[in-house]
């Protein structure tokens, strides 16, 4: 039977900072490929790609994807919440900027925190654990202010895209939760996932129009290579793993550092303008996951 921890230890922030870390990368990698690979198209191929690893590595480890355990329809609606959740996002950006996207997408901890401990009581946050996770989403928030200020790009339906993004991220953690899925292997849970969004995200690139290709440059294909076995792949697996063994409202605090990680690595590799407000966000965040993550007095 796995035990259960009740705080985040070492192995797991680690684990945490470089999903984190390369999750801000992987948003440099889909922004700088974009113009030669439509985004839905991206997510296509590399969540394809991303399943066949997974049954690959399933096979070797001998760890059956197939077998009747009871976790099909949560897998299912997991499944269908996390497609909805990219479909989201990718929908939301061209009706409002990526920036105010970004913002209403981290309401997501806020969704983990205010619905798990209805079922998990466990997972609860103190009163300095809320403030924390408030100064950790006030952080973002600053960190993309720009795209709040007055014209632009307002459009309320690309904000509401954006909010049901969170919320199905959010949903998609509290199922994963507080389901039977909760007990199964980390890879069937990932691969109820990625499966489930390479048979749909192709559906909706078509809808919006997108062009399909297989002919790309190098560059593009390593990064579509990176997206599929760093991202999808390996470290989405590793959050499904800490998901199954750490508190989930904790876990979701350290997110907050991929926005902020995206900025700092846009500076360092596209020659974006590093500015003391985000120098200022990243502080608030680890303030904020700080605080989420000190253990309770006894």
């Amino acid at each position: 039977m796995t035990t259960r921890k009740d705080h985040l230890d070492g192995l797991a922030i680690g684990l945490l900072i470089v999903c984190c870390l390369f999750w801000g990368f992987q948003q440099t990698l889909i922004k700088t490929t974009v113009a030669e690979v439509p985004p839905l198209w991206q997510a296509s191929l590399r969540f394809a790609g991303a399943s066949l690893l997974l049954m690959l590595w399933c096979r070797l480890r001998n760890i059956s994807l197939w077998a009747r355990d009871g976790t099909l329809q949560a897998g299912l609606l997991a499944g269908l919440l996390f497609t909805g959740e990219f479909a989201c996002i990718y929908l939301g950006i061209h009706a409002t900027t990526a920036s105010r996207i970004t913002v209403f997408l981290y309401t997501s901890p806020f969704v983990v925190a205010l619905l798990l401990p209805r079922w998990v009581p466990a997972e609860k946050l103190s009163p300095p654990q809320w403030l924390g996770l408030l100064m950790a989403f006030a952080g973002v928030a600053l960190a993309f202010s720009e795209g709040f200020a007055p014209g632009a790009g307002q459009h309320w339906h690309g904000d509401l895209l954006g909010l049901l993004a969170g919320l199905f991220w959010g949903l998609t953690t509290l199922v994963l939760r507080t389901s039977k899925l909760a007990s199964a292997a980390p890879e069937k849970t990932l691969f109820y996932q990625i499966a489930t969004t390479a048979v749909l995200a192709p559906f909706i690139s078509l809808a919006l129009g997108e062009t399909w290709s297989l002919h790309y440059s190098g560059l593009a294909w390593g990064s579509l290579g990176l997206q599929t076995v760093v991202g999808a792949f390996a470290s989405y697996l590793t959050w499904m793993w800490l998901l199954r063994h750490y508190p989930a409202t904790q876990m979701s605090s350290f997110t907050f550092l991929t926005p902020v990680f995206a900025l700092l690595l846009g500076a360092l590799l596209l020659h974006e303008q590093l500015t003391p407000k985000l120098v200022l966000a990243l502080l608030g965040v680890a303030v904020g996951i700080v605080l989420v993550n000190r253990k309770r007095a006894v």
